[in-house]
């Protein structure tokens, strides 16, 4: 068992669908991205194409080594990045983000200081996946009061919501 880096932690997953799909993003962003830049990570996916796995095991992986100050951010993956985005959020401490663009990527890490990015296999391209790894990896929190403040409604909301009774539907200023 390899070691795993104190900075980043990639963790692919797969469902069924999103096999040849996970491994090609998975594969482009590993050689570019992280070995290029010598940024420690261990791959927690699946070890074989062929294989049907549940998506959810794989994300309480990454999940897992975050919580335990294993690594600091991961990477998850599956056909479309909602199930995978979703099981990694049902974590205290974890702030999930599913990506298929720059700009969702940057704006998470300095709004949000998301810990996870979630991609779709089927959605995300190779090439972008990349692109939005490396924006993700590279943006800082801003650290600005006003993202402090969402950051720790969002911590108060999630200790303190059981359960759910309807559906509230709010306007962003925006």
């Amino acid at each position: 068992t390899e070691l795993l880096g104190k900075y980043f932690i990639g963790g692919e997953t797969h469902d069924s669908i999103g096999v040849r799909s996970r491994r090609l993003i998975s594969d482009a962003v590993c050689d570019p991205v992280l070995d290029r830049e010598a940024i420690p990570y261990k791959n927690l996916g699946c070890e074989n194409n062929h294989d049907s796995v549940d998506y959810p095991d794989y994300g309480r992986k990454v999940v897992k080594a975050i919580l335990s100050g294993e690594c600091e951010k991961g990477i998850v993956i599956c056909g479309t990045g909602i199930g995978i985005s979703i099981t990694c959020n049902r974590y205290k401490g974890i702030r999930a983000a599913l990506c298929s663009d720059c700009f969702s990527a940057e704006a998470t890490r300095e709004h949000n200081d998301a810990n996870i990015l979630a991609m779709g296999g089927r959605v995300v391209g190779p090439g972008l996946a990349v692109k939005i790894v490396d924006t993700f990896l590279h943006t800082e929190f801003s650290g600005d009061e006003r993202h402090k403040e969402e950051s720790a409604k969002l911590k108060i909301a999630r200790e303190g919501t059981k359960e759910m009774s309807k559906v509230v539907v709010m306007e962003h200023p925006l």
